[in-house]
């Protein structure tokens, strides 16, 4: 897997804003490391939050994802994740190209874009 970042200056359209600002809730409403979420191929959203149980550890993506695929979901648009981390991943990377994400957005707790990685 390649993993390819493009510079973060660049501007989000109003779909991609969206993907960051259900990350931002998700993260807030359950005071979790990470917040992401994804769209899939009908344009449909789905939002989620870090899981740290003792028995269970997923990023945030891996939940969001799951998700989506519970839901139906066979691709994914686009994705973003909010959080401290300033690099996306092994894990959520590996999720997202398993349903060809195309982009993957990667966000700071204020919204401001960090980077987007193609993977």
């Amino acid at each position: 897997m390649s993993l390819q970042t493009d510079d973060p200056a660049d501007a989000l359209d109003a779909e991609d804003a969206k993907l960051v600002t259900l990350a931002r809730g998700a993260r807030a409403r359950s005071a979790a490391a990470e917040g992401a979420a994804v769209r899939d191929e009908d344009g449909r959203t789905y939002a989620a939050a870090t899981v740290d149980l003792p028995s269970l550890r997923l990023t945030a993506l891996q939940v969001a994802v799951a998700t989506a695929v519970s839901s139906g979901a066979q691709a994914l648009e686009a994705a973003a994740v909010v959080g401290a981390a300033t690099a996306l991943d092994s894990s959520s990377a590996a999720v997202a190209a398993d349903l060809g994400t195309p982009v993957v957005i990667l966000a700071a707790a204020d919204g401001s874009v960090r980077s987007r990685t193609r993977v």
